[in-house]
């Protein structure tokens, strides 16, 4: 019976320092981390990972509900696949662990507050950027890419993926930067 840490950050200047404290405080023997948004559970290798060897009698432990998901039925899925190996899912802050009927019933109470709190934060910084608007003070994102860049090694024939890969960002940045120009 182990207990296996999942650690995860939504970007790349965040880091999972205090979450990796935490879970090997609480015990864990193996921790995996990632940096990957949890609206899905598109592109999250580690937890896949995590998912495919678990066994039963093992818990995976995170630190907060929100590191595992954003979405209540995620979650609860989640829950359910651990369920069907014989395996439990314990949540530090607050101390929930689905090993019985309680701590099932409160996840998902938790499971749909963590998820009220995504479409919350959502709302203020629309609100905030509604504000920003009229002030006149919002500008959107700033432009981080060098779209003259873009253009000249689009006009010397290189394709948008080839152009990807050499600058560091994703195709779809590379059309949008095109069809700005």
């Amino acid at each position: 019976m182990s207990l296996i840490g999942y650690a995860r950050v939504s970007t790349t200047d965040q880091n999972t320092d205090t979450q990796l404290e935490r879970l090997k405080a609480a015990g864990c023997d193996i921790v995996r981390q990632e940096k990957v948004s949890g609206r899905s559970r598109d592109g999250r290798s580690e937890l896949e990972t995590i998912l495919d060897f678990i066994r039963p009698g093992d818990t995976l432990v995170v630190v907060k509900l929100d590191r595992l998901g954003r979405s209540t039925r995620d979650v609860l899925n989640l829950v359910h696949e651990l369920d069907e190996k014989g395996a439990s899912l314990r949540i530090l802050e607050p101390d929930v662990c689905t090993a019985g009927p309680l701590g099932k019933m409160v996840l998902t109470v938790l499971g749909m507050i963590a998820e009220m709190e995504l479409g919350f934060i959502k709302d203020r910084q629309a609100a905030g950027i509604a504000k920003a608007k009229a002030k006149g003070v919002y500008k959107g994102r700033p432009v981080s890419l060098d779209h003259q860049q873009i253009r000249k090694l689009h006009s010397q024939g290189m394709g948008a993926t080839a152009i990807a890969k050499q600058i560091g960002c994703s195709r779809g940045a590379i059309y949008k930067a095109l069809s700005a120009s």
